[in-house]
């Protein structure tokens, strides 16, 4: 079997990306979210949450036994080596278990969504990168309406890469700072070529087994 051309979806937060990602699956794209892998880790009886338990107390869960994903945000976006602590714990497995789902992928192409993928040093995980871009004014507007206070936003976005590095990681960009409508014209034609080159791939792939 031919793998799957991997391709990375990031971007800052509220930058887009969940719904340039909906938008690529309604097209069939398989979807690998590395934000729902690290909810899956972190399930109860997983061994990445008693490993969290170790590293910052029994008071990270609530009555239910399960984890208190707020108050484990906010230690770690406001303590730089909680942080690191976690991502330890985390990014490892994450990184594990997206390229396992990435191999069992029997379409041509796959979106890996990666929202820290310059931060956690991943580029060589993904063949192509697509970044989600918008203008902070937006992210913050979006972000205040999630009911974050403007502290809790500063802290998150000091420790993402910047707009500008982001960008300068990105084969192709998806503008989200005009319409649904836009947005969608503009994953319908990256969907298309990424569909046609890995398949065009795939058809050279299969010609030089053929022919060796």
């Amino acid at each position: 079997m031919v793998p799957a051309l991997k391709i990375g979806l990031t971007g800052g937060i509220a930058s887009g990306k969940t719904t340039a990602a909906k938008l690529f699956a309604l097209l069939g794209v398989p979807i690998i979210d590395a934000d729902e892998i690290a909810h899956q880790l972190t399930q109860a009886e997983q061994p990445a949450l008693k490993e969290i338990v170790q590293a910052f107390g029994a008071d990270i869960l609530d009555n239910n036994g399960e984890l208190n994903r707020a108050k484990l945000r906010y230690q770690v976006f406001n303590n730089v080596n909680k942080r690191k602590r976690l991502e330890a714990i985390l990014h490892p497995r994450i990184r594990e278990m997206m390229q396992l789902q990435a191999a069992q992928v029997k379409f041509s192409l796959c979106l890996l969504v990666i929202p820290l993928l310059l931060e956690t040093k991943q580029l060589n995980a993904v063949e192509h990168i697509i970044v989600v871009d918008c203008p902070a004014e937006i992210q913050y507007k979006r972000l205040i309406t999630r009911g974050l206070a403007t502290q809790q936003i500063q802290n998150i976005l000091n420790i993402q890469a910047s707009r500008i590095e982001r960008l300068s990681i990105a084969n192709d960009i998806i503008y989200n700072n005009t319409t649904l409508e836009n947005i969608k014209q503009q994953v319908h034609i990256l969907y298309q070529i990424y569909y046609n080159k890995a398949n065009s791939n795939k058809s050279k792939t299969l010609n030089s087994k053929h022919n060796s």
